[in-house]
């Protein structure tokens, strides 16, 4: 490709806590830095070339993409493109620099923002000085809240020009400090707590406790493969899905009621726990906050920990639900976090909140954890950088089931539903509830059935996209009939 088909050239400063490593350590952490960022340009489909200098990075790129891949790249602090370049002389800068600028002020206030490398013969002040004093010919000098700011990075091979600067990721980049496992629910929490971790150079593969079957799991792997596809650059992140039916069932079984919440989470630890192991992962990270709910009383929390060898990471402790919120809506998770369902609220009784590490381990030492074995040894593990969209859409929208509490909907229309329906089936106009979900309970489950199950799984994926747990019947009528004669239930 011809230099002239990079039509944008981007100055990338790397984060400010890079130049506090030593030499060595600068230099490793800013190759992990250029391999991100490169796999984000690749990604983005943007044609590129990457100039990597010590203490800055320079792109220049295909498309103005570039410039909104890079910002979520971790371990940078802004950017900036680059509209012009001189030599790094003073005169030169100025002269330049009046010219390019000039009429953009005209009329307007402004200011100059320079820096210069210590080499340099001039400073960042006489670059200040000497560019605003040929602008204020034309516009008004406003340090405090300019219009335009005119910015200048003068190094020792040229100076560059530039009117915006764009805010990075910041942090350090994807990988350096290691890797962990984050117990990921699909809920504001964890994918918040995800996101700093990835932000302090933890590479992260995901735990997915699946507590409400099929739908939930479409919402929850969609909010891990954002976090992936949009923040993951550099890395390779997996999602280890755990069906937990067993050990719920198990712990429901033979432990107190008021323990249920407290035995579930040691659960979940020992799952990740026992998948960190496996991959030689350093820590667990979990979206827990201090008080937030039963379980994360700071005694329960203590006595859930023990469940594990491993650190466990809680970078949302001091955090109040509404900050955790605001930083979902920042990093994007918020849409889909949103309409996932709450699972892990096992009962409604009154739990305990002052569990003792003891208490705890007795109540759990009642289970059979065989149980658990067992679901770990059958989990799927899936790539997420890999994982296409549709595989989030088609394997989680049929049923060969009708699950027990659910409510049964026929779309067909109602003449065909008077002949035979579903024993317990509603009847509802396709188009009518297409159109309004408003007259569905969101906490219940629905398996939805029209005459070849095609329809209905139309209907079935807008309500999942909703936040509802809803299902097409595979087959569609001539499938359910079946069902019905398999299972002995009346005829209608």
């Amino acid at each position: 490709m011809d230099r002239s088909d990079y039509a944008h050239r981007i100055l990338i400063r790397p984060s400010g806590e890079l130049s506090t490593k030593s030499r060595r350590t600068r230099r490793r952490f800013q190759r992990r830095l250029i391999e991100s960022l490169e796999d984000a340009l690749r990604t983005s489909g943007v044609s590129f070339r990457v100039h990597d200098e010590w203490g800055r990075i320079f792109v220049e790129a295909s498309s103005s993409a570039a410039l909104e891949v890079i910002p979520r790249v971790f371990g940078i602090a802004s950017l900036s493109e680059i509209e012009a370049t001189a030599e790094p002389q003073l005169e030169s800068i100025i002269a330049i620099g009046e010219q390019l600028y000039a009429e953009r002020v005209r009329g307007r206030s402004f200011a100059v923002r320079a820096r210069r490398s210590a080499c340099l013969p001039f400073t960042s002040r006489d670059i200040n000085y000497g560019l605003g004093a040929a602008l204020n010919r034309h516009a008004r000098v406003d340090l405090d809240e300019p219009e335009v700011t005119v910015g200048v990075e003068a190094r020792e091979e040229a100076a560059y020009f530039f009117s915006r600067r764009i805010p990075g990721a910041g942090g350090l980049p994807a990988g350096v400090e290691g890797v962990a496992v984050a117990l990921i629910s699909g809920g504001y929490d964890s994918a918040v707590a995800a996101w700093l971790m990835l932000k302090r150079g933890v590479a992260l593969h995901y735990v997915f406790c699946n507590l409400g079957g099929g739908a939930y799991e479409r919402a929850v792997l969609g909010v891990a493969k954002l976090l992936a596809d949009e923040w993951g650059y550099g890395l390779r992140p997996r999602i280890h899905v755990v069906d937990f039916e067993g050990p719920v069932l198990e712990l429901k079984q033979r432990a107190k009621e008021s323990f249920w919440q407290v035995i579930l989470k040691r659960l979940m630890y020992r799952a990740a726990g026992e998948i960190a192991r496996e991959i030689e992962a350093h820590a667990i990270v979990t979206g827990e906050s201090v008080g937030q709910v039963s379980s994360q009383t700071l005694a329960n929390l203590c006595a859930i920990t023990g469940s594990v060898q491993l650190p466990v990471l809680r970078p949302l402790l001091g955090f109040d639900k509404p900050e955790i919120i605001q930083r979902s809506r920042e990093i994007g998770t918020y849409a889909l976090s949103e309409k996932v369902r709450e699972y892990c609220a096992l009962t409604e009784a009154k739990p305990v909140t002052d569990a003792t590490p003891d208490e705890a381990a007795a109540e759990e030492a009642r289970l059979d954890l065989t149980v658990l074995d067992e679901a770990l040894s059958s989990r799927r593990v899936l790539d997420l950088r890999e994982l296409d969209a549709s595989e989030l859409v088609m394997p989680y929208l049929y049923t060969a089931e009708i699950p027990s509490g659910a409510v049964v909907i026929d779309t067909r229309p109602r003449a065909r539903y008077e002949l035979w329906y579903y024993p317990g089936a509603v009847h509802y106009d396709f188009w009518d509830l297409y159109q309004d979900l408003g007259s569905l309970e969101r906490d219940r489950s629905y398996v939805l059935y029209c005459e070849l199950g095609l329809k209905s799984a139309q209907l079935a994926e807008k309500m999942q996209r909703a936040g509802f747990e809803a299902y097409s019947y595979k087959g569609g009528v001539r499938a359910l009939r079946g069902y019905v004669e398999s299972a002995g239930l009346p005829a209608t």
